[in-house]
């Protein structure tokens, strides 16, 4: 069977109803079960700037954030929400929206389990995440082992290739080269970007932090102020297209243009299934970072997770929806990078830079992110001796997803989230009393 074929099946199949139930149910259980802890995010953002004294652990509080939101603020941002308009139309930009506010709650819970079952590894390192809340704190073994699989298989998906390939593929739109001359623009940007990932990624979490820690402030910055940019030149447009958002995202959108229409149910899904891509809430993949920072208890670290999803989907994901839904070159049917840089493109010489330099340093540090997460889950498989040659595979699997065709490459990078994403959810509803009892133990007044 054809690879792409396969990719784009296996999506659909993982991707249907009783996912998207799950995972939005999941958003509004645990939202409901921390009483409403979206409510602390002030404190929240405050704590992510404070030194932690007290606490053990690998990285700083502000490291775990910024390597946890350089995995998260990558290419879904930017292509994956184009991806969602063009699919669902203007409605699922809402409901990619509606996914990162609820989801706030989850990621929050994601951390607090954590922290709270972490372990100490022989080397004095730090190790936790699902696969260790599901064998420590559920006592079900069998599905942390299932979950790190299919963290392996994921991150080379939505932390490797997808990424790689978008670099690619927003780079074929500036120089729209031939077919020779597309072979060695892929090699050679996959090359290049193998070098760079290698260079960091030896180094393991403290060097991935630290470059995580100077690049994912200054790449988040410049991307917001040329998408601000580009809203101030469509102000006019803004009231339309807020309006297109709002009745697509509870209605059925017609044909027009050159798009072809989106269902309701198109809407929800692409809104929801983009939504997790972008801001991994419910994935799983976040705590795992999370639990090597240093704190002096699970709700601390926690609310510092939990502003990720905020950033990246209530802040970033929405700002983009804007942009692309107000230029108005959704209508005439395009494909999702092609819909970005005509975007971009309405602001002239500065636009197509600054989603140039967007893409590439989000591309850049969600490769970085990612790499922690997918070596830490073959950890818990293999032992310490998987790290060297993950990392190896890592660096390798970048010029692959270079060279590999998009649709392929996206399609299986939402089969593996959404297979990742099951065992993760079910271990936060089992343990949803722990992060109950935690919050109320550790958590004041906010």
């Amino acid at each position: 069977m054809d690879f792409a074929k396969f990719a784009a099946d296996l999506s659909g199949f993982v991707w249907g109803l009783p996912l998207i139930v799950l995972l939005f149910g999941t958003h509004l259980f645990m939202t409901v079960r921390t009483g409403f802890i979206q409510r602390c995010l002030g404190r929240a953002i405050r704590l992510s700037f404070a030194k932690e004294r007290d606490g053990e652990g690998d990285v700083s509080q502000f490291g775990a954030l910024m390597t946890a939101l350089a995995a998260t603020i990558g290419a879904g941002n930017i292509i994956g929400v184009a991806g969602a308009l063009a699919t669902g139309g203007p409605g699922a930009i809402f409901w990619m929206w509606l996914t990162g506010v609820f989801g706030i709650a989850t990621k929050y819970a994601e951390a607090v389990l954590a922290v709270k079952y972490r372990v100490k590894m022989p080397d004095g390192s730090w190790a936790g995440g699902p696969m260790y809340a599901l064998e420590h704190g559920l006592g079900q073994k069998w599905l942390g082992v299932i979950f790190a699989v299919f963290t392996c298989i994921a991150a080379f998906g939505i932390g490797n290739m997808f990424q790689a390939n978008a670099v690619v593929s927003t780079l074929k739109e500036w120089v729209k080269p031939g077919a020779e001359s597309e072979t060695v623009l892929r090699w050679t940007a996959g090359l290049v970007m193998a070098a760079i990932t290698a260079a960091v990624t030896l180094g393991g979490v403290k060097s991935i932090a630290r470059v995580c820690g100077l690049l994912v402030p200054i790449m988040a910055v410049g991307y917001v102020i040329g998408c601000i940019l580009i809203l101030a030149k469509n102000a006019a447009l803004l009231p339309g297209a807020l309006s297109e958002i709002l009745a697509g995202a509870f209605s059925s959108q017609a044909a027009i243009g050159g798009f072809a229409g989106a269902t309701l149910r198109q809407a929800v899904q692409a809104g929801i299934a983009r939504g997790l891509f972008s801001n991994e809430s419910g994935l799983g993949s976040a705590p795992i970072v999370a639990a090597a920072a240093q704190t002096r208890n699970p709700v601390r670290q926690a609310l510092v997770s939990s502003t990720a999803t905020f950033w990246d989907t209530v802040v970033v994901c929405a700002i983009t929806g804007l942009v692309l839904v107000s230029s108005g070159h959704w209508k005439q049917g395009l494909p999702k990078e092609a819909l970005t840089n005509a975007a971009f493109a309405d602001l002239h010489t500065l636009g197509p830079v600054f989603l140039l330099f967007g893409l590439i340093t989000f591309v850049f540090s969600t490769i970085l992110g990612w790499s922690y997460y997918g070596e830490k889950a073959a950890e818990y498989l293999v032992g310490p001796r998987a790290v060297k040659p993950y990392r190896i595979l890592w660096v390798l699997m970048v010029l692959v997803g270079a060279v590999q065709p998009a649709a392929a490459v996206m399609d299986f990078s939402d089969a593996a989230n959404g297979l990742m994403a099951v065992p993760n959810l079910i271990c936060l509803i089992c343990l949803s009393r722990v992060v109950a009892a935690e919050t109320r133990l550790h958590l004041r007044d906010c």
